[in-house]
């Protein structure tokens, strides 16, 4: 209990970090009600859109609405409530009330749809493709790292070691720009995959929305090709530790087959560091998927993020940080959770 709660108050200064660091950056020093009118907007728009957005009082004073607005404990106004269409629980009278409540992002420039809206029905084309990739990763992976352990020394185990390296080093968008370009353009004919697309597509001839899943190959196989090499590698050395201790000798000596042996002795054991980094490694996709779906044209909140920045949308942009550095913190203490339920030797202090 005490270690959760010290990793909660490490969570809560991270991102409350976070959040000072993107509003400073995007509210800070620029002026968002240009970025909504642009450069031809007259005094009295530009005037009113600032009372509107509090941005006609103080940056100290804006910051700490700007807190008061993604908190999701917070006090808020009635009026406040139901013009900004707040969900959650509220207690109190007319004037402030006590807020539990989904946090308030703002609302897009370019669609003037709430910012947690748009970022919410492009969160699921994220989690499908590193999940896919992720599951790519873990299968390909431990079967390359078993293979190379067991045939230690070998043209199995060289080609596996120099195969992870490479993806290892490789940065991922310079790896989607190859797998693009070959699979998508140079054997797009054999390959029948497309350069870019997402989830769902819409039928140009009756309009209806259906579920493209050969656009997800590309994507997933890019975004899989880093973690691949990890779990590739700590298999192979979890394995090779494994196989060197006492009880997998014992385990031949009493003349147990060797695939036995490998997969219901070895491999059990070996797979408990696979496991708890896997965890960690999930947060590293979603931040590299920003690359890739933008690439590959996949609606996710990276794509979004991307084309948000380019149309100077700041509340898409801010709200897609904090969200992408809330997951991040999560899955992270989640990590660290299960690494010390898995190996009983790291007490939960």
């Amino acid at each position: 209990m005490r270690y959760l709660l010290k990793k909660t108050c490490y969570a809560f200064l991270v991102l409350l970090g976070v959040a000072m660091l993107v509003f400073v950056m995007f509210q800070g020093f620029g002026d968002p009600a240009r970025m909504i009118v642009g450069q031809t907007g007259d005094k009295k728009t530009l005037d009113n859109i600032r009372k509107e957005l509090n941005l006609d009082q103080a940056k100290s004073r804006q910051f700490l609405l700007y807190m008061n607005d993604i908190s999701p404990i917070a006090l808020h106004r009635k009026t406040e409530i139901e013009k900004k269409q707040l969900k959650g629980f509220f207690i109190g009278g007319d004037s402030n009330q006590l807020a539990f409540k989904l946090p308030y992002l703002g609302k897009s420039y370019q669609t003037k749809k709430p910012t947690l809206t748009v970022l919410s029905e492009a969160l699921p084309g994220t989690i499908v493709l590193a999940l896919t990739a992720m599951l790519f990763a873990c299968i390909v992976g431990i079967v390359l790292g078993v293979l190379a352990a067991v045939n230690k020394d070998s043209w199995i185990d060289n080609t596996s070691v120099f195969s992870s390296i490479a993806g290892i080093s490789a940065p991922s968008f310079f790896m989607a720009i190859l797998v693009a370009y070959f699979f998508g353009i140079v054997l797009h004919p054999y390959t029948g995959l497309n350069l870019t697309g997402s989830l769902f597509e819409i039928d140009e001839v009756t309009g209806e929305k259906y579920l493209a899943l050969k656009n997800l190959i590309l994507p997933a196989f890019t975004l899989g090709i880093r973690p691949l090499a990890m779990i590739t590698q700590l298999t192979r050395s979890s394995m090779l530790d494994t196989l060197s201790q006492d009880y997998i000798r014992t385990a031949y000596a009493k003349g147990l087959s060797k695939r036995r042996v490998v997969f219901k002795h070895a491999l059990r054991n070996a797979l408990n560091p696979v496991i708890t980094a896997v965890t960690g490694w999930f947060a590293e996709l979603l931040a590299g998927a920003f690359f890739i779906e933008y690439i590959f044209g996949w609606k996710g909140i990276g794509k979004i993020t991307v084309d948000a920045l380019e149309k100077l949308d700041y509340p898409v942009v801010m709200g897609a940080v904090l969200f992408s550095a809330v997951i991040f913190v999560l899955i992270n203490m989640l990590s660290d959770v299960l690494y010390r339920i898995v190996d009983p030797r790291i007490r939960l202090q």
